[in-house]
């Protein structure tokens, strides 16, 4: 059976099976109200959500369509889950994602092509368990982008093609990865090109984090600038926007958008959330108290109520540069950012489903005329 085909019996097995399961557990489900973040935001950029296969039936079901009108997959689609050895490749939960956004006319992000982190090792390795070229991993690359990105094609409308390429540390630009290592900074602007001789009509971005640090920044804008001034097919630059009730300043955030959408590029806020917890947060790396508290004080909901309310703020008046705003997950009930001893609370939905206050700051806001 041959790609195409298979995707589209894949397809119409999901969507079988996911309407039955809508017309079982969503019964007596009501929506939030009769708008949500994408009618309030729809004059501005299309609102996204990072979501899990499991989020697909139910309750989670139900806010999400009320929500928003596009889709990430929050791990479905990285080369680790999709691609786990040379010669297998596993679509169930991507196609299942791919198969709701169909389902319900969404935009569809796909996340990501290629990373440091959930890189299976095979990548890198002989069957003996040596180091392999630079020609052997750029042709592993370059296969599996090709295959994945054509199989989507048809539903993904754009890419976050490499992610967290930069170094956190000053002193050091490219990030020491296994990539890195042995193709140089070589396999980014190969991995850009693999993409867009797949899908010649994708998006395609880099994403990272911290994008708003002055030192970070300045070097994602000369890796940026470099691939563009070399006919490199890149499209955009992603913030993650994992940030905290005191990080990023407005400032900082609005100088990021500038300088990134002044190279003529589509900026996006990619996997946006909000930690209760005060310091610098991103990618792998969160700061913060160490204490087990699971308590969603007053205090730090006025915080992450005043930080969501200036983002928007922010993101309102660059809406001719921003091209889509993502949460990274569904509602408080579940976070990347849980766990270490420690309860989050980052997004606009309660652990009930229910919207915070954070949220109708982000909603009641008088349009421009």
């Amino acid at each position: 059976m041959n790609i195409r085909k298979g995707i589209l019996v894949a397809l119409a097995v999901s969507l079988f099976f996911a309407s039955c399961s809508s017309s079982i557990k969503t019964t007596g489900a009501k929506p939030i109200s009769a708008k949500g973040l994408k009618d309030y935001y729809k004059d501005f950029f299309p609102i996204g959500v990072a979501v899990a296969p499991r989020m697909l039936h139910g309750e989670d079901s139900v806010l999400i369509v009320n929500q928003f009108n596009s889709l990430t997959a929050e791990n479905a689609m990285k080369m680790g889950p999709i691609h786990p050895r040379e010669n297998e490749y596993y679509w169930k939960d991507a196609d299942s994602i791919a198969a709701f956004a169909k389902k319900h006319r969404m935009r569809l992000r796909g996340h990501n092509l290629c990373w440091h982190a959930q890189a299976p090792s095979w990548m890198f390795q002989t069957a003996t368990g040596d180091t392999v070229t630079k020609e052997v991993v750029l042709q592993r690359l370059k296969d599996h982008i090709t295959t994945v990105v054509n199989r989507y094609k048809d539903y993904v409308y754009g890419w976050d093609v490499v992610n967290e390429a930069i170094d956190d540390r000053d002193s050091i630009f490219y990030r020491p990865s296994a990539w890195y290592k042995i193709c140089g900074e070589e396999f980014i602007a190969k991995a850009f090109e693999y993409a867009h001789a797949a899908d010649p009509k994708a998006v395609l971005f880099y994403n990272d984090y911290n994008t708003e640090n002055p030192k970070k920044r300045e070097k994602i804008y000369e890796m940026v600038k470099k691939l563009k001034e070399a006919g490199v097919p890149i499209h955009g630059v992603g913030l993650q926007g994992h940030w905290s009730v005191n990080n990023p300043s407005g400032e900082e955030l609005r100088k990021s958008i500038q300088l990134f959408s002044s190279l003529g590029l589509q900026v996006q806020v990619t996997e946006l959330d909000v930690s209760v917890y005060a310091g610098r947060q991103g990618g792998q790396l969160v700061q913060g108290r160490s204490d087990t508290t699971s308590n969603f004080t007053p205090e730090m909901e006025q915080q992450q109520r005043d930080q969501y309310k200036m983002f928007f703020d922010v993101f309102r008046q660059y809406k001719n540069k921003l091209t889509g705003v993502t949460f990274w997950n569904v509602s408080d009930r579940y976070s990347w950012l849980d766990g270490r001893g420690r309860k989050n609370y980052p997004l606009l939905f309660d652990t009930k489903r229910q919207p915070k206050k954070a949220y109708w700051d982000v909603v009641n806001f008088k349009a421009a005329k």
